[in-house]
This record gives structure tokens, sequence and C-alpha cells, in this order.
């Protein structure tokens, strides 16, 4: 059984806290996260969930306890193996404009996470990436030409040695004002990225506990 939950309607109900779905060493001592609960009363009948972050309003998110609705994405899913059990964490190859590398250059660590909107990353990389999308610094925020944002590049990331492709539709952000911002923030305090929601929209993501494994596959509009 999927128990499928729509994360639009999760925002207008009461709630206390965040729902932790990471694995049980990061829950709070003598606390059994949520889906552990599930699985260890054989609610669902996989051990693993899944997200689909839509795009568009009118569909709505979901995310699915005890397996995933393949009508969600297209092709199939693509497995890669989770490499500490805390967060998510998962091996990353390289980011890369234009087949350059511009960011994780010998490879680094990436975790997979709903609870960040962007794409987070160390300083030196983050920096990095903003000069090759020719990105204006003006006091401590990065902003870009809107008129530009049809001529700037796809950015790769290069995981499990398969190439995720990241637009400037989704890396770009317009202001009310008529700013565009990139959806990127730079970490002074980590030295591995977090894929946010801006990736998590373009790709339905499955995280599997019994093969501690994540599942990647192209979402669908």
């Amino acid at each position: 059984m999927i128990w499928s939950v729509s994360v639009t309607a999760l925002g207008i109900l009461p709630f206390d806290g965040i729902l932790g779905l990471a694995y049980p060493s990061l829950a709070i001592r003598g606390t059994t996260p949520v889906f552990d609960g599930m699985w260890n009363n054989r609610l669902v009948s996989q051990n693993q969930f899944a997200f689909y972050l839509s795009s568009k309003k009118e569909n709505g998110s979901v995310v699915m306890f005890g397996g995933v609705d393949p009508t969600y994405y297209q092709g199939r899913l693509q497995w890669v193996p989770v490499s500490t059990q805390g967060h998510w964490n998962i091996n990353m190859n390289s980011i890369t404009i234009n087949r350059k590398v511009v960011a994780c250059p010998s490879g680094c660590q990436a975790i997979m996470d709903t609870g960040t909107s962007m794409l987070v990353g160390p300083t030196n990389d983050f920096v990095s990436i903003m000069k090759s999308i020719n990105a204006q610094k003006k006091r401590s925020s990065w902003y870009v030409n809107c008129a530009a944002i049809p001529s700037l590049p796809d950015i790769i990331f290069t995981i499990n040695g398969l190439r995720y492709s990241v637009p400037p539709s989704a890396y770009i952000r317009r202001e009310r004002r008529g700013v565009c911002y990139p959806n990127f923030l730079g970490s002074v305090r980590n030295n591995y990225w977090t894929l946010g929601d801006v990736f998590m929209r373009l790709y339905v993501t499955v995280f599997d506990r019994a093969n501690n494994r994540i599942g990647l596959a192209p979402a669908r509009a």
C-alpha cells in the first residue's frame, strides 16, 4: 500500500515541529521517527517514501509513503547508494557548465533535502558558479540580468556517473520588482552540497530505506 499526501494540503493544517524523514540517528533520543513508526507497525508495504514536487500550483505536490507512483515520473528510476546514513548523503561527481567543471572538482558529498528550498554549497563553489553565469554582486546579493535568462546555460550535476540538468528557468527566480536572482546560496560552514527543492522539482526522488539508496527520475510536468 502507498500512502499519498498532498504537500499543498499540509500548508493549511496545524502542525508542531518538522516531520523528520532522515535516518533514526538524527532523531531526538528516545523517539521513533514517523516513517520508522509506519514501517514498524506494517502500515506501508515497502520501506521507502518518495516526493513529487510540482512546478505548477494547480497540480499540487505529493509525498508518498510505502513506494512511489510511476505516473509522476518519466523513464525509469536511477539508483544512487547512500554514502552516510544520517542525512540522505550521496556522492556527487562534479558540477559542470558547458562541459567545464565549475564546482565539486574532485567529487563531493551532497544531501537530498526537501527542507531546503535552494541549491546550497560551499562558498568557493557558489562563487565559481555565480561567475560562470555572469551574475553580478551588489552588497551581499548576487543577481542576473533578467533579459539574459534565455541565453544562460544549463548547470549539470553529475551523480553516480549520470548527468542531471538544471536549466536557468529552474535556477533563476524573478522577483516582483523585475530583478532576477539565482536560486543558489553559499555556506561557509558546510563542505557539502544540499540539493533542495530547486533540484527535486525536476526529479522525482525516492528514499529507499530497505536498500539505503536514492532513486531519481525526471518529473512529469
